[in-house]
């Protein structure tokens, strides 16, 4: 997403610092911009608030959109302190510079809470901190509660917004990059497509064009202190996902599904997830006029076309690259 919004912006005029650690980030996706004279790009941790400082000379406005995922495979602790110590030094920069300040949260915080949509001022229902599951949740919450708490201290403008399901061409293709990545990856491949638990939660997936929009509009006219959800009110099931994804790629082999219980996925740990997951976006309508726009079928036309050529081009022979 940051290699979109920077994309975005650059075409609006600006000049873009880019910081990446690139632990899942690729410069591949980069390209475009670092041809751009008002781009610069820094292998930086985010966490680093000294190498932060030698950089960012000038900064008006801030994205923060560094984050750890869920520790469904990894540490808990990775989750909790990155995103709270890379929140914290780009936060301290930010009264520094005295720059308008962004957060790029997440639709988990809503946690477990039955009512659909989610609204901005809804209940965040975290399951038990024994679950490490809802430690990204928390972290997340956290990075929320210190933003707006820097704003109230410091003065500085602060906005933040909740994400749903961000994906698109230059996603991660592993867990990191959702289940869509995963899925169209397998089915390109004739493999089976892995489904955690029974594959009936629902989810709102945002083609990474409406995502965009919707930063950008937030990083120019949000509000200081306003918490805004940015997202596609489209709902589709994981099974229902799976299936769409197969009949779009055009893949002649009949669909392999394989369904895994939480616990294993999460090496016999306690593991709980989320049944359905849809904002209301009406907030951000009113205020930013923002709307998403591309169906989830014609999103996912575009990022199966470049997944397909992405895998043709790392499969291709040497000597024909």
């Amino acid at each position: 997403m940051g290699s979109h919004l920077t994309d975005s912006l650059l075409k609006s005029g600006y000049h873009v610092i880019g910081v990446d650690n690139l632990s899942h980030g690729s410069l591949e996706n980069l390209k475009d911009a670092r041809s751009n004279a008002n781009f610069e790009f820094h292998q930086q941790d985010v966490c680093d608030l000294d190498g932060l400082r030698k950089i960012s000379a000038g900064v008006s406005m801030i994205a923060h959109l560094a984050a750890f995922k869920i520790p469904r495979y990894g540490k808990a602790i990775d989750t909790l302190l990155i995103n709270a110590q890379g929140s914290h030094s780009v936060l301290q920069l930010a009264v520094e510079l005295k720059a308008k300040f962004m957060l790029a949260s997440t639709s988990d915080v809503y946690g477990k809470n039955p009512k659909i949509p989610f609204s901005e001022e809804d209940d965040s229902v975290i399951g038990p901190s024994t679950v490490a599951r809802w430690s990204y949740a928390a972290s997340k919450m956290f990075d929320e509660h210190l933003a707006l708490a820097y704003a109230d201290a410091y003065g500085i403008p602060v906005s933040i917004v909740r994400i749903f399901g961000s994906y698109g061409p230059r996603q991660n293709l592993t867990w990191w990059g959702g289940p869509q990545s995963v899925f169209i990856g397998a089915i390109l491949r004739g493999e089976t497509i892995p489904i955690h638990g029974d594959g009936l939660q629902t989810r709102s997936f945002t083609f990474c064009s409406d995502t965009v929009a919707g930063l950008h509009a937030v990083l120019e006219n949000g509000p200081s202190g306003e918490i805004f959800n940015i997202g596609s009110n489209e709902e589709i099931s994981i099974v229902e996902l799976a299936k769409l994804i197969h009949k779009l790629s055009g893949v002649k082999e009949e669909l392999k599904l394989s369904f895994t219980p939480y616990n294993e996925i999460s090496a016999g740990r306690k593991y709980e997830d989320v049944r359905r997951r849809v904002p209301d976006t009406s907030k951000a309508k009113r205020m930013l006029g923002f709307e998403a726009k591309v169906k989830v079928a014609d999103g996912l036309k575009r990022t199966i076309e470049w997944q397909r050529a992405l895998q043709e081009v790392e499969l291709a022979p040497a000597g024909a690259r």
